[in-house]
């Protein structure tokens, strides 16, 4: 309960982020099809808050070490509640593609700022609860946002300005609490192939996690509604695919700590293809078929990530991890950027299912991969402890190299 409190104003500070930033992409996928933007336009949108998502990951370090943690965190929620606001002052989907940049660089930024705050303030003693914490925070946050759109109308000005008001609330937990900003952290440099040099299958699994979450994240409320659900009903659908990837994360971590994690990172995808298979088959089914079955694929989805990086920091001594974990969020964000477009045009063109075709068959490749790397090389003989690991900044393999060089 002492580390709770002593961290609470940064985790208030992530809850309502999460319920303003992250509540933007599902109101606007609704609020898309409520104005008439086509699907590529509202998969533009996605794609959009990937593209600023990573230039906030990489221009806030720089950013902090200008102006300092609180004046950099009030600026770049500033810069996500002007996003939100000018959504329905000018109803056009390219301005709202700019809007949805600045609201992708501003969640980024302020995870950046306030991973950098915990890694300051944790021990090794208290890391292993922190980032426990964190990552219940985080989830729980992740939920919340997507259940927003069922109480929020589409297209509405109150609808933006409440998000834009929880977005605002961000700010005062962390710039009025009395504890000191720390010193400010040098940024990780970006090497994106060093991923690769560790762990060709490890990169490739991260792409295919950034396929797979933008794709449905971005895009998801704009199948659901193909499919015929209700507001209030795509909002339980998204929930519920990030209840799925909550409850895989200890079964699979436990999995991933006794096998060879390419075994394990085959067997998710394997399940993720069949998922994506399910989860067109109970689109006729009733909702709570649909609702089952979306559980299953982010069950199977979601993991992923967290067990390509595990593999990844096998290969990794203790200095290449800080650098390793960003340009592993590199490569997710290469995944990310392309997959909402892409999914959206697909369901323009062939119909709703596409875009777990699209999905499917980006997990059918990671099969093939893993299968080939297999032969390739044998597994390390030392693992490093699987930890779940939030894509939320590039920072984060600072919070979590203590965890992993026990």
């Amino acid at each position: 309960m002492r580390l709770l409190i002593s961290f609470a104003a940064l985790f208030l500070s992530v809850v309502l982020l999460q319920l303003g930033l992250g509540g933007v992409a599902p109101l606007d996928a609704i609020s898309g099809v409520a104005l008439g933007f086509t699907k590529a336009e509202i998969g533009m949108l996605g794609s959009a808050h990937f593209l600023g998502f990573f230039i906030g990951c990489w221009w806030a370090p720089r950013l902090m070490g200008t102006v300092g943690h609180s004046r950099a965190f009030a600026a770049m929620t500033a810069a996500g509640t002007i996003g939100i606001l000018a959504h329905m002052m000018v109803v056009n989907p390219y301005a709202w593609a700019v809007m949805r940049l600045t609201s992708g660089l501003a969640i980024a930024g302020c995870y950046t700022i306030i991973e950098a705050w915990l890694q300051a303030k944790v021990t090794n003693d208290t890391r292993g609860r922190a980032m426990g914490l964190y990552r219940v925070v985080d989830i729980a946050g992740s939920l919340g946002a997507q259940l927003v759109i069922g109480v929020l109308e589409p297209a509405s000005y109150l609808s933006y300005n409440i998000l834009a008001l929880l977005c605002c609330l961000a700010i005062f937990p962390l710039t009025l609490s009395r504890a000191e900003a720390p010193e400010m952290p040098d940024a990780p440099r970006l090497r994106p192939m060093l991923a690769w040099r560790m762990s060709p299958l490890a990169a490739a699994g991260v792409i295919v996690s950034g396929i797979t979450g933008a794709a449905f994240r971005m895009v998801g409320p704009l199948y659901g509604s193909e499919v015929g659900l209700r507001a209030d009903q795509i909002a339980l659908f998204l929930a519920a695919y990030v209840l799925g990837g909550a409850f895989a994360q200890y079964p699979v971590g436990w999995l991933a700590d006794r096998y060879d994690r390419r075994a394990v990172l085959i067997g998710l995808s394997v399940a993720g293809a069949v998922a994506c298979t399910t989860t067109v088959l109970a689109a006729g089914a009733g909702t709570v078929w649909v609702f089952l079955a979306v559980g299953f694929f982010g069950f199977a989805t979601m993991p992923v990530y967290s067990v390509s990086t595990a593999h990844a920091h096998d290969f990794a001594s203790q200095l290449e991890r800080v650098e390793l974990s960003a340009a592993l969020m590199f490569l997710y964000a290469v995944g990310a950027i392309a997959s909402p477009l892409i999914a959206a045009l697909l369901i323009d063109r062939f119909g709703a299912a596409a875009m777990f075709a699209m999905i499917a068959v980006a997990h059918v490749g990671l099969i093939l991969f893993g299968l080939a790397r297999m032969r390739a090389r044998p597994a390390p003989g030392s693992r490093t402890p699987y930890t779940y690991e939030p894509r939320t900044s590039f920072l984060i393999g600072r919070l979590l190299r203590g965890r992993r060089d026990r």
